[in-house]
């Protein structure tokens, strides 16, 4: 029996499911899940990332993570931590940045946070034995200080998602339709299993709001690791700088949008990430947070234009591919401002392009 199928029974029987429950079955139903048993990166797959777009973005982010290290006073060791690492072309592309200092490659120790069976085969093959792998953050090893890295993760944690009606706030359910197929229903918010946000907007008739307490955990989780160890984690992700209504909820499969009612465990399902929440989120832990920046401003503000002509210049024949990839990272029409960077530190820290941090 099919996920779809399975989780059609299931709604026969006990009744519809909230958004997050579906999206989490979606991803990870140790069957059927999307993550748990096809995750399909890169252009011939179902989406492509930034790391996958240019060795530059995993580069840059190598830049950054050493002069973070050497502001955090060059500790050895330190864990180097990535965080739904996909492929491993961002680790692979940040510890080749490292070689600028040996020292930095000497003192970390590299792990990796996945729960996806195929994709922790992905990253062994391209990384080798270097790094270890766990499954929660809470797993890698405390008494060092971190630095972690996180692209294209916030927006794999669900959002529970909330339609203004003529009586009010009413939360968005998967339920059954009348010819059987899963279809989005309403419930009121007195018969949520769950509290509903305790600030929704003022917002039209039809209006949707979303809230993820998973993206928020996650940043509080991540502060409270940095109180204790000391580093500073980095946040990259498509999403929101300031608060607004939206349904952001997709499904992608070979790079277009399909429907995540028909689709479950067969494509990769997705909410923006809500930045505004999720600094929230860390400073409430007690950990620095902030500014927001676009990833245009923060790779180019990393010299990503001279790293662009550096390699033009070292293959010619390529030199209109690099553009075109350079353009993808830092174009307006592309990654460069939907995509969002955030920056949690230790109290005492100021890393670098975000020293303004509070």
């Amino acid at each position: 029996m099919s996920l779809l199928d399975r989780l059609k029974a299931q709604i026969a029987q006990d009744g519809p499911i909230g958004v997050p429950e579906f999206f989490t079955r979606c991803l990870h139903d140790p069957r059927d899940g999307y993550y748990a048993i096809r995750p399909d990166l890169g252009a011939g797959g179902d989406f492509i990332t930034a790391p996958l777009v240019s060795q530059m973005f995993g580069e840059l982010i190598g830049v950054w993570a050493l002069e973070t290290w050497t502001r955090m006073g060059r500790p050895a060791p330190f864990r180097l931590v990535e965080m739904g690492p996909g492929d491993g072309a961002l680790m692979s592309d940040l510890l080749r940045a490292g070689r600028l200092d040996p020292d930095f490659l000497a003192a970390a120790e590299v792990w990796l946070v996945e729960v996806s069976g195929p994709l922790r085969a992905r990253q062994a093959a391209r990384l080798g034995e270097r790094p270890r792998w766990v499954g929660r953050l809470d797993e890698v090893p405390g008494g060092a200080p971190m630095i972690l890295v996180a692209n294209e993760l916030l927006d794999c944690l669900p959002a529970r998602q909330f339609v203004r009606t003529k009586e009010g706030w009413a939360e968005r359910v998967i339920g059954l339709g009348e010819d059987g197929a899963l279809a989005f229903g309403l419930r009121g918010l007195g018969k949520s299993p769950d509290a509903a946000p305790p600030h929704l907007p003022e917002a039209g008739e039809g209006g949707i709001w979303e809230s993820s307490p998973a993206q928020a955990a996650l940043a509080s989780d991540i502060a409270h690791r940095l109180l204790v160890d000391g580093g500073a984690a980095l946040l990259i992700d498509y999403g929101r700088d300031a608060p607004e209504a939206g349904d952001t909820l997709q499904a992608i499969r070979n790079h277009q949008k399909v429907d995540p009612l028909t689709t479950a465990g067969l494509a990769d399902l997705t909410v923006w990430a809500d930045f505004p929440s999720v600094v929230a989120a860390a400073r409430e832990a007690g950990a620095k947070a902030g500014p927001i920046l676009t990833q245009a401003q923060f790779l180019l503000a990393l010299g990503i234009e001279a790293r662009a002509q550096t390699l033009a210049s070292a293959r010619p024949d390529r030199a209109e591919q690099i553009a075109r990839q350079l353009d993808r990272l830092v174009g307006k029409a592309q990654m460069g401002a939907l995509f969002k960077v955030a920056c949690l530190t230790a109290p005492d820290l100021s890393p670098p392009l975000f020293e303004d941090a509070t």
